[in-house]
């Protein structure tokens, strides 16, 4: 029985609760550091072609280029412009966008209005000899959004 006088005089057990309070509560404080730390979640991207067509003329709106027979032998020239927003119809700015394809292609970001024209100066896009109709890629990325990529975004064909 003197052993059980000395168990309830033992102040030591009293710390277990407390270590266990002060390790709950430095918890909760490194995960609200780890989730303020956490990017937000990434949206998609709506993306229109909205005009397209050889430099120099009047562009049509979407995203097939007709050309005729002598055009298509020679080296083309390109214009498209197209608006990126995200899925609450805001511009999405800065998304760098490369159109590709063909032999050619054209790089350049967006503007303030989620719009970006893309020129392939420089580049070969050719159709060829035998080649009635061809496509490019579309590729835009964006920080906070999925990469958008559309393979056969812009079509060009030659007209006999």
């Amino acid at each position: 029985m003197k052993n059980n006088k000395n168990i309830f005089k033992n102040d030591s057990a009293i710390e277990l609760p407390i270590n266990i309070v002060v390790m709950l509560v430095v918890g909760m404080v490194a995960l609200a550091a780890l989730i303020a730390i956490i990017p937000p979640p990434t949206k998609n991207m709506s993306v229109n072609i909205d005009e397209s067509g050889i430099d120099g003329d009047i562009l049509k709106p979407g995203n097939t280029i007709i050309v005729n027979a002598l055009t298509a032998q020679d080296e083309l020239t390109l214009e498209v412009k197209i608006t990126a927003t995200d899925p609450d119809g805001n511009p999405v700015r800065d998304a760098n966008v490369v159109l590709r394809g063909l032999g050619g292609v054209a790089t350049s970001t967006t503007d303030i209005n989620g719009v970006a024209t893309l020129i392939t100066n420089d580049a070969q896009v050719k159709l060829g000899a035998n080649q009635n109709e061809g496509t490019m890629d579309l590729t835009i990325t964006a920080n906070g959004f999925y990469d958008y990529d559309k393979t056969d975004a812009v079509m060009i064909v030659k007209t006999k």
